[in-house]
């Protein structure tokens, strides 16, 4: 997709690029912080898009399975700093068997990473966007909100 711009998209173009994105892409920056101090964790996943949350799995012993199961609570940045797409979301564990083999098989398939291949304990995670924001440049600033309080607001 490119980031050549002629102007500010419309809302509904900024909600169509914005599914396609988090429907093709597979990394993201996830951001967490510890519910005690507060210090902020930012770490790069792989993430597989279901629809209507994301889907994400991280080392259940690592700072970022610690603050996501802590906190309940993520922000993710989602392409490159000229067409990004910012989402806060409500983050749940997912206990092991959840989701169904096909679930597992499809986040492998598309992500390239399958952590049921490695000797590490991971946890899967669902993020379900509550806010979500779209801009590539200055011009699109003004509009950026395309999702509050969990509800497209186009």
């Amino acid at each position: 997709m490119s980031t050549q711009t002629t102007g500010p998209r419309t809302p509904e173009q900024r909600k169509r690029d914005t599914l396609h994105r988090l429907t093709h892409d597979v990394d993201a920056w996830v951001a967490t912080a510890d519910t005690d101090s507060g210090s902020p964790y930012l770490v790069p996943l792989s993430f597989r898009w279901e629809g209507e949350s994301l889907l994400v799995a991280t080392p259940d012993a690592s700072v970022t399975g610690r603050n996501l199961r802590a906190s309940g609570r993520a922000r993710v940045g989602v392409g490159p700093t000229r067409d990004v797409i910012m989402i806060e979301g409500a983050v749940r564990a997912l206990a092991e068997g959840e989701l169904t083999r096909e679930d597992l098989d499809a986040f492998a398939e598309q992500t390239g990473f399958d952590p049921r291949e490695l000797d590490t304990v991971y946890t899967y995670f669902r993020i379900t966007p509550q806010r979500i924001q779209a801009w590539r440049e200055a011009d699109e600033l003004a509009g950026r909100e395309l999702m509050r309080g969990g509800r497209w607001t186009v």
